[in-house]
């Protein structure tokens, strides 16, 4: 059974996009982190900095803790080095360019710090470090995510991988 796919990236780049329809496709679970706290109000309090709540990740991790072992989940978020190693068999860092990222998040209202450290975090690959960390390199595949033709081909893509998996796994 596969347990999940991560699909991790700046804010802007395509994840909730991708996460819904490769779950759609696979016939798997498609869980936003990011809504699942707003819902479940998984907050530890508010970062006046970045004008957002901080997320309490043990609550977090409780929270998914029994979708995950079911398994068939494709989990969204733009952090990863809380989720256990073992929910994951395939990581994906999506990629933006900063030209269309900046517009993106500027158009969501993004301004000031906020932008710039969004936009210096993909500059830097910060997230692609993060999961180089916390997961098996095999495991970890960036995409570019600029275009809808380069959504298309990062979908086939992935089901390609995970029909493969899925082969070599049962």
């Amino acid at each position: 059974m596969l347990h999940g796919v991560l699909s991790l990236g700046t804010p802007g780049v395509g994840k909730t996009t991708l996460g819904k329809e490769l779950a759609s496709r696979a016939g798997m679970t498609y869980i936003n982190v990011g809504d699942m706290a707003k819902e479940g109000e998984l907050y530890e309090g508010f970062d006046e900095e970045y004008d957002c709540p901080i997320l309490d990740e043990d609550r977090v991790i409780d929270e998914l803790e029994d979708k995950m072992s079911e398994g068939g989940v494709v989990v969204d978020y733009h952090g990863c080095d809380f989720f256990p190693e073992r929910w994951f068999h395939i990581v994906f860092v999506l990629r933006t360019e900063n030209s269309f990222l900046y517009d993106r998040l500027e158009s969501r209202g993004y301004k000031g710090k906020k932008l710039q450290d969004n936009i210096q975090c993909e500059i830097f690959q910060t997230l692609y470090e993060e999961a180089l960390s916390s997961y098996r390199e095999e495991i970890v595949h960036q995409l570019p995510s600029n275009t809808p033709e380069d959504l298309e081909r990062n979908l086939d893509q992935i089901m390609q991988w995970i029909e493969q998996w899925m082969k070599d796994n049962n």
